[in-house]
């Protein structure tokens, strides 16, 4: 059973931030758009304060993966590089932080592209 307990864990949190997103969509009439960016922002603001770190403590992947994962990835970046650059780390760490996942975001959208035909929609 203890080996399931990750797993749960990470099912309620990602679920749990899965379950707000479609309650917002339901229930307001922010568009998709603004709730992700909502997320990253959420992100960063909850990374910035220390609580996303408790978060993730607790729901490992089902706290990395969603978007709110990466704005604290950037708040992390940022708190970084300011630490070690100074103020010129607030423009540098975030870019930084986020490299390996952008780049690898980049390069297997090109390999979907290259592998698969689009076709326009009707």
């Amino acid at each position: 059973m203890d080996a399931a307990l990750p797993y749960v864990r990470a099912f309620l949190v990602g679920g749990g931030f899965c379950a707000l997103a479609q309650v917002l969509i339901d229930r307001t009439r922010l568009t998709p758009a603004r709730i992700l960016v909502g997320y990253v922002v959420g992100g960063v603001v909850l990374g910035a304060l220390g609580i996303y770190k408790v978060i993730s403590d607790f729901g490992g992947a089902g706290a990395a993966v969603p978007l709110t994962g990466f704005g604290n990835l950037i708040a992390e970046g940022v708190r970084k590089a300011v630490d070690e650059r100074g103020l010129l780390g607030v423009l540098t760490g975030s870019l930084t932080a986020a490299a390996g996942g952008t780049a690898a975001a980049l390069v297997f959208g090109l390999i979907a592209a290259i592998c698969v035909r689009s076709k326009p929609k009707r």
